[in-house]
């Protein structure tokens, strides 16, 4: 079975989920169970995610899109260049 994909908003959810069992006194183990995820992607989320607002994470994962369409523009142009590039030396 495929892995969920959680978007931001529910990402942050859970965080504050976990938040109020370990400030009730439950352990991490506990909390992660409660939300569904292992305690290896709690840590990651926390780390990814912990201190944002849901607008905040949502505009990030923005950024991160356009970045890597950016990025494979990039790489395109480059190789595009050198193929250019390439051809003109064996021209002469």
């Amino acid at each position: 079975m495929p892995a969920k994909k959680h978007k931001p908003e529910e990402i942050i959810g859970k965080l504050r989920e976990v938040e109020i069992v370990l400030g009730q006194g439950g352990t991490t183990a506990e909390a992660c169970r409660r939300i569904g995820v292992s305690e290896q992607t709690y840590y990651r989320w926390r780390k990814e995610y912990g201190g944002l607002k849901t607008d905040q994470a949502r505009r990030m994962k923005d950024l991160e899109k356009e970045n890597l369409r950016l990025r494979r523009a990039i790489s395109d142009l480059t190789l595009d260049k050198l193929i250019l590039q390439e051809a003109a030396k064996g021209n002469f």
